[in-house]
């Protein structure tokens, strides 16, 4: 699915670039400000805008009750955003959306209206509130054949991003990071905040994890993943200190350190794929990452027990007809 009107292959086009609608579903989060302040000022040249929004909620999500009235009023007041009464309208005014509802739980029924709609689709995090809803959501993305994909920014940060690539580092060989699980109301207790460091640790390690462990504490939280060939991630999570994001990196070469992006990099890519159509990062990867983190409260209720990636995604999936054969 190709939005974009401009012909640099050809060198040359004499018919400008269209400008790219975008609709968002869920106004209660910053994000939603953040992104359209970024895309919405032609500064940026970004070639897509903002144009409406379904503001959405979640009554019995403080997160989402407590913001979603504010940010629909700056939405509309600041920015000029159309509101609408629903994601069916919605998709009715825009060439792609950006689903941003802050509770995972609704968001698997929300993007199966944009799937039925045919419009590109980018899911902030968590894609949904449990592996099984992440699983179907990008089911039914190729089942409707609608490009979709979500990610952290952390992930594009630039020494994150190139680290597989990176001659100074030479191959990865581990890779810990530190992050917050400290919020994790009705979702899985990395969905919400452990993704801004899991997401960036398998950028960094790339897919093939096969099994986690995981050691928690009042004082700390331990994740420790086992990649295919050995090689060992970590999440951490301090706790009792101050957990900003940071990733350190260990290669064949050298080791180094790194620290959060801001969301500029992310909205980049998001702007690409709106124009290409092409997701920069893969539903199965995707689908990993949620396994990892859905594995690790499945170690803690185990007591540390080391949890098989590939079984977690085996279970979350759905049964088939022959499974009861």
């Amino acid at each position: 699915m190709l939005l974009s009107l401009s012909c640099p292959a050809l060198g040359r086009c004499d018919e400008p670039e269209r400008l790219i609608r975008l609709g968002m579903i869920g106004l209660d989060t910053s994000h939603v400000i953040a992104f359209t302040s970024y895309l919405n000022n032609p500064k940026n040249g970004a070639g897509c805008k903002v144009v409406a929004a379904f503001p959405g909620g979640s009554p019995d999500f403080k997160a989402s009750a407590d913001r979603v009235d504010k940010f629909t009023a700056e939405m509309r007041d600041k920015y000029g955003v159309e509101l609408v009464d629903s994601i069916e309208e919605l998709c009715q005014k825009v060439d792609g959306v950006l689903l941003e509802s802050v509770d995972g739980r609704p968001h698997l029924e929300q993007a199966r209206i944009v799937m039925a709609a045919g419009k590109p689709l980018w899911v902030d995090k968590p894609v949904a509130a449990d592996l099984a809803d992440v699983i179907e959501l990008f089911r039914l993305a190729k089942e409707s054949n609608v490009p979709c994909w979500s990610s952290s920014a952390m992930r594009f940060g630039t020494e994150i991003a190139n680290a597989r690539n990176n001659p100074e580092l030479g191959e990865v060989v581990a890779c810990d990071v530190f992050g917050s699980s400290s919020w994790a109301e009705k979702h899985p207790s990395l969905y919400l905040y452990g993704i801004h460091a899991v997401e960036p640790l398998f950028t960094v390690m790339g897919t093939g994890c096969e099994s986690v462990q995981r050691v928690k504490t009042d004082r700390g939280d331990m994740v420790v993943g086992i990649w295919k060939g050995g090689r060992i991630g970590t999440f951490r999570d301090l706790r009792a200190g101050k957990a900003d994001f940071k990733a350190i990196i260990y290669g064949t070469k050298k080791s180094m350190t790194t620290k959060a992006s801001g969301y500029e990099p992310l909205l980049l890519e998001i702007v690409k794929f709106f124009k290409t159509g092409r997701p920069p990062v893969t539903a199965d990867e995707t689908i990993e990452i949620y396994a990892f983190m859905s594995a690790a409260d499945e170690s803690t209720a185990q007591g540390g027990a080391a949890i098989s990636i590939a079984e977690t995604i085996q279970k979350a999936r759905p049964k088939q007809p022959s499974d009861n054969k």
